[in-house]
């Protein structure tokens, strides 16, 4: 009978109180679901094959550094390429030889090149390497034009340059002007030296004044004076009285002025022996 009022009267625990701010068990297990459902979402083949693409790409300019570092060479030899006539290919790869010992592969092409086309005959340069240990200079001079004023030349393209041995172009016509009238000069020659060989006469150059007024030189060293204004009519005019008066006499004239209305004044040579004759 003790026993079982013991039985009976046995303590059952009840159910712990809850902390404030517990969640219970169900919420927590949809919680690590969801959390599970959208990890095994996440393609992680494709988030591995970026990340190898990204370290990959990360080393390729670090290994072609490192191939470079490792073929890298000095320029042992210079090659000028060219067809001169004011430079001196010596001249020329003397002034490519700061470059010997310099890196084949980081040296500037660019910073040779400005170098050679900074000298005053060369147009353009064109400069590659040539593997092991090349370095090629393809120089393209200016063709001259003309001599301009007292100290330099006009190219064919109508730039003027000043090297100190303007001479060696040869026999060229002589042009004169004022700075800045370059290629009203070139022009205006231009004209008059195809309307002159049109009737077999040599051009030897033309002047323009800082007034204004043009002056021509005939290869025969007959000087025209054809003034600043109608200059094309007075020459028309000086050919027809040259062609008709003048061209059978021409070493006897020293100077024509074409710079009247209806004709021509011309300055004859000193005759030779004349002071003799007058003492």
């Amino acid at each position: 009978m003790l026993e079982q009022m013991l039985l009976r009267g046995r303590f059952v625990p009840s159910e712990p109180p809850r902390r404030r701010g517990a969640t219970s068990s169900v919420p927590e297990q949809t919680l690590f679901g969801a959390l599970a459902d959208m990890l095994a979402g996440v393609p992680w083949g494709k988030l591995g094959i970026g990340a190898v693409v990204m370290f990959v790409a990360a080393l390729v300019p670090w290994g072609t550094g490192q191939l470079l570092a490792a073929m890298d060479r000095q320029f042992m030899r210079i090659e000028v390429q060219g067809v001169f006539v004011g430079e001196s290919r010596n001249e020329l790869e003397r002034h490519g030889a700061q470059w010997l010992g310099e890196s084949f592969f980081t040296t500037d092409l660019a910073d040779i090149k400005r170098s050679f086309e900074s000298r005053p005959w060369v147009e353009s340069a064109a400069v590659k390497r040539t593997w092991p240990d090349g370095l090629v200079v393809e120089i393209r001079e200016h063709r001259p034009l003309a001599y301009w004023n007292d100290t330099q030349l006009i190219s064919r393209t109508g730039e003027v340059f000043e090297p100190s041995n303007r001479e060696v172009a040869g026999p060229l016509p002589r042009l004169r002007g004022p700075e800045g009238r370059t290629r009203e000069v070139i022009g205006t020659g231009r004209y008059i030296a195809e309307r002159l060989d049109a009737r077999g006469i040599g051009f030897a150059g033309i002047a323009l004044e800082e007034r204004g007024a043009w002056t021509l030189t005939l290869a025969n060293g007959i000087e025209v004076a054809l003034g600043r204004d109608q200059v094309e009519q007075r020459f028309e005019r000086f050919l027809t009285v040259y062609g008709e008066q003048l061209a059978s006499r021409a070493d006897q004239v020293e100077r024509i002025d074409a710079r009247y209305t209806n004709g021509v004044a011309v300055r004859w040579k000193p005759l030779e022996g004349a002071s003799d004759n007058n003492s």
